[in-house]
């Protein structure tokens, strides 16, 4: 009999398995739906990028890009009016937006490109002073470019969301299992890392989506660091991912170093006065985090990569499109209060996602305490990204997107909670996850 149930958890391993590749399969189908239209105003500078990596001239990498973009504004309007009770049976609008998409980009385009406005790798979409920001941010262009390059410019940039995208959830599932959550509640997290608004961002051709997936393999990271059987293993991942973030966006690679350090610093002084010493894989994971963020400052400087200031009046000034602010800080902190406070009214009247985060932070810190903690701060990295740009205007909420990485990871351990509570024999009590002192728990 005891040999029976030490066979038990195989067949529930390998189940597990193959419902993680099922879930992945149904959103990859899903997404065949949606090919073309996902495209926001930084693709074209992004597929511009990477088109030019690969030999393309500045003539061929705009032709490409604006084919793609124009292709999904016809695209969405065909679609809107086929559903329009007013216009469902006027003529199909395709080819008149195509051809009024291609005229309004193109006009700029050749007017930079005649006034000489070649260098760096995107295409002259809009200033030279605006295209510095992505020409600081390689990784995402760099990620296209075999896609592109293989399959085409559509299918190349749908293929890539789709794997970014899967990979985000299979990251979700493997964090609740490396936390020693059952199956069922890991599955769980993946799903909700597909339908909740991380999963719609993730899918549009920007860098979100491989900026989700890389905060995802630093808490991987975390949580192997915390459970102490591979503490080296979590600390190379988080290594990995930040140095992978800073060359996708580095200043999110900085707000992820500086709230990593944060809460090694939290969970340590919990510890300590608990009686306990932090555990030196704590340690060396603040270590890291500390030493990132010093070597992010360091070498966003030696690159001349855009700066605060920079980006303060990239804001204020709608992309350079006026003239600079002679007092930026103190408008832009006007805005920002402004702006918190029109997000908190629209919070209140929608209030889906302040309660997702309260619930899933209540669950992430009453089943995991300590990673709780890492995986609070990977979210507040959202809310940091939203203040650095308070712009209310921004499609989709995509800059506050890192915080749904809260309730994709803390909602399915509430959940874990609340079967616990009402049917105590349905999920095994998980092992406490110990440091390899075997004194310090994740607790």
């Amino acid at each position: 009999m005891r040999a029976a149930v030490r066979a038990l958890p195989r067949p529930a391993r390998t189940n597990a398995r193959t419902w993680v590749v099922v879930l992945a399969a149904v959103f990859a189908v899903l997404q065949l739906a949606n090919v073309t239209g996902r495209d926001t105003p930084d693709t074209k500078n992004y597929l511009s990028y990477a088109l030019s990596l690969r030999g393309d001239s500045k003539r061929e990498s705009a032709a490409a890009a604006i084919d793609y973009v124009c292709a999904g504004r016809a695209s969405a309007a065909r679609r809107e009016q086929s559903v329009d009770v007013n216009r469902f049976q006027a003529p199909n609008p395709t080819r008149r937006v195509t051809e009024k998409c291609r005229r309004d980009l193109w006009a700029g385009v050749d007017k930079r490109l005649r006034a000489g406005q070649t260098s760096g790798h995107t295409a002259p979409f809009t200033s030279e002073r605006f295209m510095r920001i992505f020409e600081a941010r390689p990784g995402y262009p760099m990620l296209l470019l075999p896609f592109v390059t293989v399959f085409g410019v559509t299918w190349g940039i749908w293929l890539s969301s789709v794997l970014v995208t899967v990979a985000g959830g299979v990251l979700a599932f493997l964090i609740l299992r490396t936390l020693r959550a059952p199956p069922g509640v890991a599955l769980t997290g993946q799903a909700l890392f597909y339908v909740l608004p991380c999963g719609t961002t993730a899918m549009r051709p920007m860098t979100e989506g491989l900026l989700l997936a890389l905060t995802l393999v630093a808490l991987w990271g975390c949580a192997l660091t915390l459970r102490g059987n591979r503490p080296g293993t979590g600390v190379l991942l988080v290594t990995a991912a930040l140095v992978l973030l800073f060359a996708v966006k580095h200043s999110q690679a900085l707000f992820l170093a500086l709230c990593l350090a944060g809460a090694c610093a939290v969970v340590g002084v919990r510890r300590r006065g608990r009686g306990r010493l932090p555990g030196q894989p704590l340690v060396v994971l603040g270590a890291v985090a500390g030493c990132a963020v010093a070597g992010i400052l360091l070498a966003a400087q030696a690159l001349h990569y855009p700066s605060e200031s920079e980006s303060v009046q990239d804001l204020l000034t709608d992309h350079f499109a006026r003239p600079d602010r002679a007092r930026p800080w103190p408008e832009f902190l006007g805005l920002e209060g402004n702006f918190w406070l029109e997000w908190l009214r629209r919070q209140f009247w929608e209030p889906l996602f302040l309660t997702s985060l309260v619930a899933s932070t209540w669950g992430a810190l009453k089943q995991r305490p300590a990673f709780g903690v890492f995986l609070l701060a990977a979210a507040f990295t959202g809310l940091v990204n939203h203040a650095a740009h308070p712009d209310i205007t921004v499609y989709g909420g995509r800059l506050i997107v890192m915080a749904w990485l809260l309730p994709v990871v803390g909602l399915p351990l509430l959940l874990e909670r609340a079967v616990r509570v009402w049917a105590p024999s349905a999920v095994p009590v998980p092992r406490p996850l110990m440091h390899e002192s075997g004194t310090h728990s994740v607790r």
